[in-house]
């Protein structure tokens, strides 16, 4: 196992303003009452429109009047404590003028309990299990003497700084079932950083190792024992030579000396689900630099596409064909109701029609729809591919798990946030809810009205 040296950093310490330490008792009333809600960041304000994480009943699909939740300029990126008792939000756009704020909601009582100045952007942060602590990672993070980036440690339980870790380029994080390790992903690096969060802040303790080798890996998937972890390798996408699946052997007693396995390799990964012993994998693949893909049996305007793969992680083997779906570069996955699987991408082909669209003009952009059944569902096949006629970025993926169990309600939903809009799918059709608060606009919420970024259900 190759060691890099690594220093303790306690130079950047993020500031943490408690608004109103230890906030409310979960019995405390909700400002909105709903017993099921679903939070939404919106990342601007405008006119009547202001940016914060506002508050959605998710039975049925009706924004309450109650404020939105402050929680910086540009409210983006939402991560949920395993007890589900807070929300954390990061709000910055990677510009000068960003704020960077990383703020705690507490679920209970709708409000924002403290917030982190963070130097600098971040796209990944992860939360113990416990739900006591949340790990940051920040690429670019100034750091002394060192290469920009680092991991921050934050108390979600008094607001305390832990500490700092310094790792040059950080950008995503994985966190296993015990909280006892986390790996590091790094821009441009074929080495995961294995981080340990007992460790961090302690004197005299080095909390950071390094195992190689990968090919640009981006993230990590833990089996329930935390004796294996299953490494996501971007491959080409990412600057690399082949994506792939590489296990990793956390016991050492399997593939010496490190316990990295051998690469198995795939057509493209930037994203992975995993349903039983099937990780979905979706990726855009890559020859020379550029998306190289062919969209072969759709009728579209794109030039190229994206991939879906099922690999059984028992026979450690794909499985089937590759399906083909919209490019891009993949960030969200989410298994919907009745067998429906949404692949989200950002900077994808976006086919927008013009104004006013002619007659079967295609509409296209980075969300796609996989049918995992062996029945038709709508007009999908089985084993078939939707691509709903919009457009934009997907931020947002949530799927609405009571309204499948409630036999009062007609339809299981989605929640989708696409191009800075929130719409919601009908999944046992797949097209956009009938809404009868708002039947001329079917897929949304009335009142609602902003830029949203991303979605998250607080609630049992």
């Amino acid at each position: 196992m190759k060691k890099i040296p690594i220093l303790l950093l306690f130079v950047l310490p993020a500031s943490f303003i408690c608004l109103s330490c230890g906030g409310s008792s979960p019995s405390a009333t909700r400002t909105s009452g709903l017993p099921y809600r679903a939070f939404i960041s919106n990342s601007v304000s405008s006119g009547a429109s202001s940016a914060g994480v506002y508050v959605v009943n998710a039975l049925s699909d009706v924004r309450p009047a109650v404020a939105p939740i402050a929680a910086g300029n540009n409210p983006g990126m939402m991560v949920l404590t395993p007890n589900l008792g807070l929300t954390l939000v990061f709000s910055g756009i990677g510009t000068q003028a960003s704020d960077n704020q990383f703020t705690v909601i507490n679920n209970a009582s709708e409000s924002a309990v403290g917030h982190v100045s963070l130097p600098g952007l971040t796209e990944s942060f992860v939360v113990a299990p416990d739900s006591s602590t949340a790990y940051v990672a920040i690429p670019t993070a100034s750091v002394v003497g060192q290469q920009p980036g680092l991991v921050e440690a934050i108390s979600l339980n008094n607001g305390a700084f832990i500490g700092e870790v310094d790792i040059p380029s950080v950008h995503y994080l994985s966190i296993d079932n015990t909280g006892d390790r986390i790996f590091g992903f790094s821009d441009n690096s074929n080495s995961i950083a294995v981080i340990t969060p007992s460790d961090i802040g302690i004197p005299g303790k080095n909390p950071v190792s390094y195992i190689c080798c990968f090919d640009s890996p981006v993230w990590a998937l833990f089996s329930p024992d935390d004796t294996t972890a299953y490494v996501l390798n971007c491959g080409p996408e990412c600057g690399g030579t082949q994506a792939s699946i590489q296990k990793v052997d956390l016991t050492l007693t399997q593939c010496l000396p490190s316990g990295v396995c051998p690469a198995v390799s795939v057509p493209a990964a930037t994203v992975a689900m995993l349903s039983g012993s099937t990780l979905y994998l979706a990726g855009t693949p890559y020859t020379g630099g550029v998306p190289s893909q062919p969209c072969t049996g759709q009728t579209t305007q794109a030039t190229t596409c994206g991939l879906i793969t099922q690999f059984d992680l028992n026979t450690m083997s794909v499985v089937g064909a590759p399906i083909i779906i919209t490019d891009g570069y993949h960030t969200r996955m989410a298994m919907g109701a009745n067998g429906q699987l949404f692949i989200g991408a950002r900077t994808c082909t976006e086919i927008v029609p013009p104004i006013p669209a002619p007659a079967g003009a295609e509409t296209r952009g980075c969300l796609a729809v996989y049918n995992t059944l062996t029945t038709a569902v709508g007009s999908v096949p089985p084993g078939g591919i939707l691509i709903p006629p919009a457009n934009g970025d997907v931020t947002g993926l949530q799927p609405i798990g009571k309204r499948a169990d409630n036999p009062d309600i007609a339809q299981a939903v989605i929640y989708v946030v696409q191009g800075g809009s929130l719409d919601i799918y009908d999944l046992t059709i797949d097209v956009l809810e009938y809404n009868p608060n708002n039947p001329n606009n079917p897929g949304e919420i009335p009142n609602l009205v902003g830029q949203f970024i991303d979605v998250k259900i607080v609630d049992f």
